[in-house]
Formats: structure tokens, sequence, C-alpha cells
């Protein structure tokens, strides 16, 4: 498809805006968003899925909504996390193309533009690349890319070091989404297993506009083992693998005691090999206990088919079924 053809076939525009606590962001973030998608002169739409918010966000939406009817709210019934509150916004989105946005303003609206216009060129997928330059030395910059540099080498796919989930999406790639059923959904790795066509674009983040940042060190931990185990099984193979080394240096161990005692008559001092041997295979034991774990804990909650997200009310939408 050539640009002119995309470009006619371009009727509407869908942001997804997951928001937890963003009440302080909302009128900063509107204003710059319609400053950015007026000019472009195509209709669009910003579905924004309140994520359990404990602050005025749900109230304010409704009340901006009257002004601005472009607005359309879910309402979830809970806090059930940015992964979920995301698909929720794929879900009610009607747009030829979807454009996943957070409300702080650290990705800049401007870069829309830039998206669309790659879009026409033909690719199905544009996303962002962060750019953090003097400020990739901080201590959350540095475990990002130590986990960006593991994922890339455990996982079965390949992301590019500092991806944002703020993106654009055509149609199609959407629909292939939202068949996805599971339930630990890990965005960023589903973006990109998904295929289609996809390109880059670096920029340089912003400062929050307003509020703080939802993610702590915990959170972080969680969401990266979500993201390896979604992906790769390879640490469950590489316990397995590690279980063969221990095999043999054990044997190797035993066959240098048996020489000591029955070749040279070298009695083995006991306590100490034996308890540094417990306490070594011990802890061995429990760590591939918590591998398993892991994996096993996510088939559960699979298995269950809970939803992934329930909505209370929805303003300006067409009810759908919850995820």
């Amino acid at each position: 498809m050539d640009m002119e053809t995309r470009e006619s076939s371009l009727e509407l525009i869908s942001i997804v805006v997951p928001m937890h606590n963003e009440e302080a962001a909302l009128m900063d973030f509107f204003a710059e968003l319609e400053a950015v998608l007026t000019p472009l002169g195509f209709p669009y739409e910003v579905i924004c899925v309140d994520d359990g918010s404990r602050d005025g966000t749900l109230e304010a939406l409704i009340q901006l909504r009257k002004d601005k009817p472009y607005i359309k709210i879910v309402d979830l019934s809970r806090n059930f996390g940015k992964e979920q509150a995301l698909t929720a916004g794929l879900h009610y989105a009607k747009g030829d193309v979807v454009i996943p946005i957070d409300a702080d303003l650290q990705d800049p609206p401007s870069l829309i533009s830039a998206f669309i216009d790659k879009w026409k060129e033909g690719y199905d997928v544009v996303y962002g690349i962060r750019d953090y330059g003097d400020l990739g030395g901080t201590s959350s910059r540095w475990l990002q890319n130590l986990f960006y540099k593991g994922f890339n080498r455990l996982a079965d796919i390949k992301m590019s070091e500092n991806i944002v989930d703020f993106r654009l999406m055509d149609r199609r790639v959407v629909k292939a989404l939202l068949q996805f059923p599971e339930r630990n959904r890990f965005m960023k790795g589903l973006f990109t297993w998904v295929g289609f066509s996809q390109v880059g674009v670096e920029y340089k983040p912003n400062k929050r506009v307003a509020g703080n940042s939802k993610w702590n060190l915990w959170k972080l931990w969680n969401f990266a083992l979500d993201g390896i185990t979604g992906f790769s099984t390879l640490p469950l193979r590489l316990w397995s693998y590690f279980g063969v080394l221990i095999a043999l240096l054990s044997a190797l161990y035993t066959f240098v005691v048996v020489l000591r005692v029955f070749v040279w008559g070298i009695e083995v001092p006991g306590y100490a090999s034996l308890m540094v041997g417990i306490l070594f295979f011990g802890s061995v034991q429990l760590i591939s206990m918590g591998v398993l774990g892991e994996y096993i804990g996510r088939l559960y909650r699979e298995v269950k088919k809970r939803p992934v997200f329930i909505v209370r009310e929805t303003y300006g939408l067409e009810d759908v079924k919850d995820g």
C-alpha cells in the first residue's frame, strides 16, 4: 500500500491512555495532545482507561468530556496494573491506527506526526526508543539496560533497548494483539512478538509534568520476571544443565575421596565438608524450586482463566465484553 492509499484510508486515530492517579497532569496533557492532533486534520478519539485511581482522575475526566467529546472513558473496577489497563484500551479503540501513550508527558505527543509519517511509508508498527543521553547514568537506567540485555539473551524475541509502550500500531496489528488470551501480560514483548513491519524512532524524554513514578524496585523486579518467564523457558533449561554439572563434580569428588582413603590411606575429615555440601545443595534445590515455582504460578493463573480486566462503567463508548 503506497503513501497516498494509506493516508486516504486513515479515517480515525485512537489514542489509548492508561491512567492511575493522573489528575494533576490532565490539563497539560490534553492541551498538548490537542495542539498536535488537531493540525493533522484526521478525526481522533482518546480512550482514557482509569485504572483504579484514588485521586480525582475519573471525576476530572468526566468533567473534561463535557467540553471535549473526543475523550472516552473506561473505568476499571479496581487497579489491575498498567499492562491490563493498556489491554482494556486496545479492546475499545476503533481507529485505523492506535497509539498508546502515558499522561505524564515524558513521551512527547509531538512525536505522533513522525509516527504517522512512518506509517504512511508502509510500517505497521512505529515504536519509540528513549535516548536518555546524560540521564542514562542513574541506577534505574542501569537496571533497565541490564534487563534488556538479559531479556535479549534469554528470550525467543529481541527488543531494542529503552523501547517504550509509546508507539503507533496499524489496525491489523491491534487485531492480532486482541487474539492473545494470556493473563500474564508483558506488552512490550507481545508488541514485538506479533511481528509485522516495525521501525523505531529515537527521542529524548521530557521531565514528568506532574506526579511521581508508579514504579519502584520491587515492581520493576516483578515486571522483569513477567517478561522473562513469558517469553523464555531458558531459565528452566539452565537449571537442568547446572544439575548435570553438579552431578559430574560430585562424581569427581567421590572418586577423589575413594582414592585418598583406599590408595593413600588418608582419612577425610567429615564435619566441615559435610555441612558445606548440605548447605550448598540445599540452597541449589531451593533456588531451582523457586524457578519452577515462578513458571507453575503463572500456569496456575492462566488455567483459572480469570478476566484480564473488569470494566465498571464506560463513558462515550459501546460496551464490550470484559477482557
